[in-house]
């Protein structure tokens, strides 16, 4: 079974050398991303409102390339925020997320203008929680804890420097889509 799976994953890179595009991203480059999320898993708890949808900015530098021949590591800090509310009642309570981390990105060109990538997030989430409505019981905490996520995404350059973003993985959201530019 081992033999198969390091065939299997021998045969893909070869593939992706046959394959490959000219880089979008290569050293030097900086590359700022701001997306919406879609899927955060806790909008799906009945009665759940949001107040701030997930929403995430980042920024990628390239640091090293030519790995794998066409390959480019990048590297930057990673905001993620998102808020909502459940209500029930006169009962509420207020939620929101904010992860604050770095990322570190393989980029690896499949299409021409489209910028494939693999990455890592590494970050330190803060959850905050207030309750009300219960005159005898009303609540507020914080709590935080190192959080990871790993995540695919490309970007699709119209322009030059001018960019839309979809990201799968998680960092506030299972879905990201935005905008990227380069500059």
């Amino acid at each position: 079974m081992k033999k198969l799976f390091l065939s299997f994953i021998v045969s893909c890179l070869v593939l992706l050398q046959l394959v490959a595009q000219e880089p979008v991203f290569v050293k030097g480059d900086k590359v700022f991303n701001l997306g919406i999320g879609v899927g955060a898993p806790i909008f799906s708890i009945a009665y759940n409102q949001a107040l701030v949808p997930p929403v995430s900015g980042s920024m990628e530098i390239g640091i090293v390339d030519k790995v794998l021949e066409k390959g480019v590591v990048g590297v930057g800090p990673y905001v993620g925020f998102l808020s909502y509310r459940w209500r029930f009642s006169n009962y509420s309570a207020r939620y929101s997320n904010t992860i604050i981390g770095v990322r570190g990105n393989f980029h690896y060109p499949l299409i021409d203008k489209l910028d494939t990538y693999t990455g890592l997030l590494l970050g330190y989430k803060i959850v905050k929680v207030t309750e009300t409505g219960d005159p005898y019981n009303n609540y507020a905490d914080t709590s935080s804890q190192i959080s990871w996520a790993w995540f695919i995404g490309g970007r699709y350059y119209f322009k030059e420097n001018f960019a839309a973003m979809l990201e799968l993985g998680y960092g506030v959201a299972y879905l990201n889509l935005g905008v990227a530019l380069k500059f």
